[in-house]
């Protein structure tokens, strides 16, 4: 923070002895303009002359440089001359992430620092006000995200009483007030609180009667706010935020806690309202207030997160709902019946417009009773009505896991051909997996895919030698980039390898065995998965050189399909770690009878998983 000092117009003008300038306006006149101005190059004259092209000018280099670099650039325009003085400044003050730089910039025989802090070392004066005035009007943006490191308590209590009214950041917009600011410090969030500010964004280590008091007030000094986010990290004893929602009828974007079914009805009768992030309350939710929520529309609604400790409480709440939001995400937890996740499923495609609705997310965190449940892939069906469908995300606890299964691949990839992400229990496994066949006919009717969660019965691959024939017809996916694989034992990393660079080049991440590190053999097959990540970058330059190679020398394609007749043999690691280099010189030789079970997610990963007639399936 030592350079912020250097932007305040009092250095400017004590160092260089510039002059505050007067504000450019859009009818200025030549004869306006001091003489030496008319000296200057004519395309100099015009980006003078012309107050909108000398903020766009200037608002690109506010957008376009970063760092110290933006810092230095805008400080070097201020410095220019009387009309770049202004606009620059006011660029250099837009957002302000400590409350320091304006400490900092009053005269130093004011301030000092003590530790971490600064503290006052006199009273402040008129012409100490007069200085801070330069500042404070320019600042649009503040986070204060360091206040307690940075300003003493006396700081603060000096300028709750300014010689002018509040408050102290007169044209603020946005107001970050973070987690480490703490409870002796948040009452005064109303020294920074213009009318006119539009975001506010709270995040707290509780939030009781106190704080909720001057929320309640804040709600009514600010009444234009639009984007409301309030979070804080123990929910125990915490009042919710329904009081100051009420007030505000602007709302375009909403994440809070736990709020009342009076803010729920008024929230979902703003036309307004964009983005909404809540809690819904614990208990069933009032008749009267069904009804009422029935006739809500919300049709500016884009995306929806909805958290409850019970999945039967989320179905409840959409029963009769009718909204067309593009994204829905649920997150729930405690114990319900195994056809509550069903049922919900269904419920979503009753409630949600099906040519609307791009993004699908469920987060399920049950306490199980001491049982795992089984998921059957054909759950998802009632979702192919959503033929826009962009993303699918199923999260869940080890207690449950997906079956795969073929024929439902192949009818989500009919049903979905805009798919860019599918991922069902991305970090669990399955002791049923799918045929290269379906995985390769998921890729070829999802060409946007970039990121999956496919588990895959590796037998075929894993148990044959490469074939020098070009696999699927030259097939090749050119989206894909990142693939779970949940946990499969493999044996030879290089035909895996050669198997996924052929049919999906593009792949620069593949995620396995990462729920299974209490495995016994967990390292030694993530290892080889690593291997097979590895090979497969590899593989896909070599198979560009070779494309490149032909290129050059001229040469086709043989009969066979294959791209030239020479073979890039790549390097291998042995199970010690020991580079080779030879077709099949990856070969892991295990104790273990094999069987085509192993090339799936080991079901032995945990205890979870020994028992297969504990699993119920719906």
């Amino acid at each position: 923070m030592e350079a912020d000092s250097e932007f305040s117009i009092e250095s400017i003008e004590n160092e260089h002895g510039v002059s505050l300038p007067q504000k450019a306006h859009s009818g200025q006149r030549c004869s306006d303009i001091p003489t030496s101005m008319l000296k200057l190059p004519a395309s100099i004259r015009c980006m003078v002359m012309i107050p909108e092209l000398q903020w766009k000018i200037f608002q690109l280099v506010h957008d376009t440089l970063v760092g110290s670099m933006k810092k230095k650039t805008l400080l070097a325009l201020a410095l220019t001359c009387k009309s770049f003085s202004g606009l620059a400044l006011d660029l250099l003050w837009k957002k302000l992430n400590s409350f320091e730089p304006l400490i900092r910039c009053l005269p130093q025989s004011l301030w000092e620092r003590k530790g971490r802090k600064l503290v006052l070392r006199r009273t402040m004066t008129l012409d100490d006000w007069s200085i801070f005035c330069k500042y404070n009007r320019r600042i649009r943006s503040f986070r204060a995200c360091r206040i307690l490191a940075r300003a003493g308590t006396e700081i603060w209590r000096a300028l709750s009483c300014p010689p002018f009214p509040l408050p102290l950041l007169p044209n603020l917009i946005s107001l970050t007030w973070n987690i480490f600011a703490a409870a002796d410090v948040f009452p005064y969030i109303r020294l920074f609180v213009p009318p006119k500010l539009a975001r506010l964004d709270i995040e707290f280590n509780s939030f009781g009667p106190s704080e909720h008091s001057v929320l309640s007030v804040i709600s009514m000094l600010c009444p234009s706010i639009s984007h409301f986010k309030f979070s804080f990290s123990s929910f125990a004893d915490s009042e919710d935020t329904s009081t100051a929602l009420q007030r505000w009828s602007h709302l375009t974007s909403v994440t809070t806690a736990e709020v009342s079914e009076a803010a729920i009805l008024h929230l979902f009768k703003l036309p307004s309202l964009r983005v909404l992030k809540f809690h819904l309350p614990p208990t069933p939710m009032s008749v009267d207030t069904k009804k009422l929520l029935r006739g809500s529309t919300l049709c500016a609604l884009q995306e929806l997160f909805v958290v409850c400790s019970s999945l039967v409480l989320i179905d409840a709440f959409f029963e009769g709902l009718l909204i067309a939001p593009k994204s829905l995400y649920f997150q729930t937890g405690g114990v319900d019946y195994t056809w509550a996740l069903s049922d919900l499923i269904s419920r979503v495609t009753d409630t949600c417009a099906h040519n609307s609705l791009e993004q699908i997310g469920l987060l399920v965190n049950p306490q199980s009773a001491g049982h795992n449940t089984s998921i059957r892939l054909a759950m998802f069906k009632p979702l192919f009505a959503f033929h826009n469908l962009r993303k699918l995300d199923l999260g869940t606890s080890h207690h449950y896991a997906v079956r795969w299964d073929d024929s439902v691949l192949l009818q989500m990839a009919k049903a979905w051909p805009l798919l860019e992400e599918l991922h069902l229990n991305e970090y669990n496994h399955s002791s049923r997996g799918v045929t290269p066949n379906a995985f390769i006919s998921l890729l070829q009717r999802c060409p946007r895919l970039v990121s999956v969660t496919v588990i895959m019965n590796w037998s075929t691959i894993d148990g044959h030698e490469i074939s020098p024939d070009v696999p699927y017809k030259g097939f090749a996916h050119k989206a894909l980039s990142r693939v779970f694989v949940g946990s499969p034992r493999i044996r030879h990393p290089t035909r895996i390898a050669a198997f996924i660079s052929a049919v999906a080049p593009g792949v620069r991440a593949i995620v396995s065995w990462t729920g299974s590190r209490y495995h016994p053999q967990s390292g030694k097959y993530a290892t080889r998965w690593k291997t097979v990540q590895d090979l497969v970058k590899s593989f896909s330059v070599v198979r560009e050189q070779g494309r490149r190679m032909m290129l050059v020398a001229g040469e086709g394609v043989d009969d066979r399909g294959n791209e030239g007749s020479h073979i890039a043999h790549p390097v291998q690691e042995s199970e010690n770690r020991d580079s080779v280099v030879g077709g099949d010189g990856d070969v892991y030789e295990d104790s273990e009878n094999k069987s085509d079970s192993e090339y799936v997610s080991s079901d032995a990963s945990s205890d979870v998983y020994s028992d297969e007639s504990s699993w119920e399936e719906f």
